[in-house]
């Protein structure tokens, strides 16, 4: 018989990414849901914000 296939490990949310640790204080590097609330965050596109959850679009701004 042949062995049994190892199942995909899931990455996980890394979550981790969207804080930043400077002199020992916490800070928010992404954009929170309007929403949503603090805990959800949107994702940067090249000309808006979206969030998966709630589905919002925020367009950003022509300069």
């Amino acid at each position: 018989m042949a062995a049994a296939k190892p199942g995909k490990k899931s990455k996980g949310k890394m979550i981790s990414r969207f804080y930043k640790v400077s002199d020992g204080k916490l800070s928010c590097s992404g954009r929170p849901c309007d929403r949503c609330g603090s805990g959800t965050f949107m994702a940067d596109h090249k000309d808006r914000w979206y969030c998966g959850k709630c589905q919002l679009t925020v367009w950003k701004k022509k300069e």
